[in-house]
Order: structure tokens, then sequence, then C-alpha cells
């Protein structure tokens, strides 16, 4: 990635001296600063104390590159290959930062480092140009290439491109991470749930996890990951999803080191796409549920929801599935079935919208009550015409938001997906990157999404 401005061609020797310690100088030549072609510096590389890891292994694909050891054959660290025996390539140590230097007169103005993944790593350079360090982990057993520009005191141009390996993490522990829910198509309030294999506590470490969590999305929208858990995360966008948009998701964590004892392993990538924004609106004290498509009023009809003692979760809430038939019984939330308000029905056209058993259903056994009083043990109960309805149009991910009852409000997390109950400013808060921070995506983090590119 740049790092700063290219505002002229560049120039100059440069000193490039990596975790390895391999070093690599570029001088310029004469004429129009503006004309010159870059110096090719391929003679001018030397390796100045460097050494070979010993515990680590090439990265995969290197035994048949240029200056790798033939297969059989053992160097020990510091030893120099035999005649026209090809020496061990050196490998840089992947918990350690790349960084780069101008000697002499020669100033950076540009650097990109980037694996064979694709992956490229973040830097910063000094005000007097003189230094560039990176700012996120080298990925462990990758073949990095850096592309180096600069320019001397004449503004003469001077460029160099070096590639190298990193060793293999020492530690066998991955950080797996299992994004949710499956690939496929959604309402647009269905958020992004990142699972992790281990626990990750230390503020630090969760910004390396962040940071490495993608999300791309068209059209783009500003969005942020909030940690629920040690092991859990959730992405939102500020707002609902676009209606018809394409979320992609991927980790970039493959070998990134996260602490001492746990790197990053593979994650599946996940494609969802969304449907028109479809919101249905309760309102308890009215007794009336409204329906919107993309924020017009499509349908409108009676209902009830919770009684006094058993009110209805205020709040939004997002269908997390449906049944066409669901026998619902008092006894699986704690009635006992020798109570007066104990209850055994069976149930047709049935919403889930919590996982401790709201729905919208079907209910005619209480088709006098709908849009004049609240009789249910919790759920939204409407006519078997309205419920086959809303089941044949409502799907998961779209939104159903419940207000003007004297319920409590939805839980944010562990109840479904209540994500949407937390003001923007709070779901920040639960941000490695963002917590703290003034409102709006550091750049840096890339955190605000934009269309997919190739």
């Amino acid at each position: 990635m740049s790092t700063s401005p290219r505002t002229r061609t560049v120039v100059g020797c440069t000193l490039l001296v990596m975790a390895l310690g391999v070093t690599v100088t570029a001088c310029g030549s004469d004429g129009n600063p503006l004309a010159a072609t870059p110096y090719d510096a391929a003679d001018h590389v030397s390796f100045q104390g460097a050494t070979t890891d010993a515990t680590a292994e090439p990265a995969k694909g290197t035994a048949e590159s240029p200056g790798a050891q033939p297969a059989g054959q053992k160097q020990k660290p510091g030893e120099k290959a035999k005649p026209g025996e090809k020496p061990k390539p050196q490998l840089a140590d992947p918990a350690k930062p790349l960084d780069v230097t101008a000697d002499g007169g020669s100033r950076i103005t540009d650097v990109t480092a980037v694996d064979g993944a694709g992956r490229y790593l973040a830097g910063e350079l000094s005000a007097d140009g003189r230094r560039w360090h990176s700012t996120s982990p080298l990925a462990a057993d990758a073949r990095y290439t850096v592309r180096v520009s600069t320019e001397n005191e004449d503004g003469k141009p001077g460029r160099r491109t070096h590639t190298f390996d990193t060793g293999k993490p020492r530690s066998q522990k991955r950080l797996d991470v299992i994004f949710g829910p499956d690939s496929g198509d959604y309402g647009v309030g269905q958020p992004i749930v990142a699972e992790l294999s281990e626990p990750v506590a230390d503020r630090a470490q969760r910004r390396i996890v962040e940071r490495g969590l993608k999300i791309t999305a068209k059209p783009g929208v500003e969005g942020a990951w909030h940690w629920v858990n040690d092991q859990e995360l959730h992405f939102r966008a500020k707002e609902f999803w676009p209606s018809n948009a394409t979320i992609n998701v991927r980790s970039n964590l493959n070998g990134i080191k996260i602490n001492d004892r746990l790197w990053g392993g593979k994650a599946d990538p996940l494609k969802l796409t969304t449907r028109d924004k479809l919101v249905a609106v309760a309102d308890a004290g009215a007794h009336w549920m409204t329906v919107y498509r993309n924020d017009e009023e499509i349908m409108s009809m009676p209902v009830t929801t919770g009684k006094p003692g058993f009110e209805t979760r205020n709040g939004v809430k997002v269908v997390l599935g449906q049944e066409y038939f669901v026998r619902m019984r008092g006894s699986s939330v704690g009635i006992s079935a020798s109570s007066s308000e104990g209850y055994n029905l069976p149930v047709y056209w049935a919403t889930r919208v919590t996982w401790s058993g709201e729905y919208v259903h079907a209910a005619p056994w209480s088709i006098s009550d709908h849009g004049v009083r609240n009789v249910s043990h919790g759920c939204v109960g409407m006519s078997t015409g309205n419920a086959a309805w809303f089941f044949e149009n409502f799907g998961e991910g779209d939104v159903v938001e419940v207000v003007n009852s004297w319920g409590d409000s939805m839980e944010p997390f562990g109840n479904g997906f209540g994500d949407w109950n937390l003001d923007w400013k709070d779901w920040r808060t639960g941000s490695a990157l963002l917590g703290g921070t003034p409102d709006g995506p550091k750049p840096e983090d890339a955190l605000r999404l934009r269309p997919e590119q190739v």
C-alpha cells in the first residue's frame, strides 16, 4: 500500500532492513529525474548479519526456488554453502516487524509489502522519509514481495523489489474462525457472526483479530465488529444493510501471530445477499401490526401480544427461522402443566424471533381478542390467514419490532439477534479498533465498507 503521495518520480540509495537482517541498496542514474529509469540494484544486494532459523521451515513452494537448499541436505545456522551447493534460503521471523530504512541522503517515498495470498502489510513512514516500519504482523509460512521507491538529494529515482520468506510458527495452536450464518439470501437485519476457536481477551490481541476479519459490501456501508465475549464477535452496519446488497466475509488471519502461543488459522469465506427491506412493527398498545417493504406500508393487521405477567419484549428482533407446525407447551418456558396458565397447543405458520420462544404465529383460538386486547404468553398472535401471509413473505434476517409493550427490552445478545437495540455509539464501544475513537471509521483499519474490488 502507498504510504506517501507519489508526487514525483523517485530515486536514490535504499537500505532494506528486515527481521532476518537482509539489506538491499539501490542507486539512481544521472539525468533528468523525471525521465530517468530507476537504477537496477540487483548487483548490490548484501546479507548483513543474517542468520538462518534452524527451527523454522521454508514457506511452501520455496524448495525449488532460487537460493533453496537441495532436498536432503542440511546446513547449520551461519554455515556457508559448499562449492556448487545452493544456500539455504534466509527466513524472516514472522514475530518481528519489517523495517525499511534509507541510507545516505536518500528518503523513502513509497513502500508496498504483499504476501502470496494478496495480503498487504500495513506500515508507517517517518516524517523525514528515512524509515518505514510495519504496523501489522507478518504472516508465517508466507512469501513477501517488497517494493521500495526512494529519491536522493538530487531527485534521482531508485527502486528495489525484494522477496523473502517467513518461517512457520513455532506454536501449533491455531485460532480458527467460523463465520455465520450459512451463505445465502437474508433480510437486511442479519448480523454477521464470527466464532473463535480460542478465547482472546487482551485488547491488543483483539485488535489483531478484528483487523484480520474482512468484510466487503456492495453497495458500501459503514459498519463495525462488536465483541460479544472472548470468543464471539458480531458485525452489523450502522443502519440496516441496504436492500439487494452483496456481502463477502473472509479472514486474513491465517499465519498471523496473535500471541506467543497462538497463531491465526484458516476460515471458510462467507457470501450473503440481502432481499428487499422488510420490517414489521407490532404495536402492543394498539394491538396492531404494520408491515413495510422498502419503507412503504404494504400490510396492516390486528394482533394480540403478551398479557400482563407475560409481556412481549420491546425492541428490534431478527427472524431466526420458521416452522409450519410447532407444538407449544407452557412447560417449555417454566409454566406448570397443572397451572391455570398452562397450555399445550398445536401452532401453525410460526416465525421465530427469539430462542426463548417468541414467535409470530397463527392464534385462531383468540381471534376475538385480535386488535382489542393482549392475551398471549409473549408471542404475537394473528389470524391463520395473516400468519400464513407473514410466513410466506418473511424469512431469516427480516425485522420484527415491538413497541409500546410493558415488557422488558430485547436483549442485544444471547436470545437471538437483538444487535440493533444498541445505538451506534454503544455498538462502537465493543470494537477493539473503534472503541473510544470519534464516530467514523479509521481509514487505516478499512472499516468503511466499499464496493468489492477484484
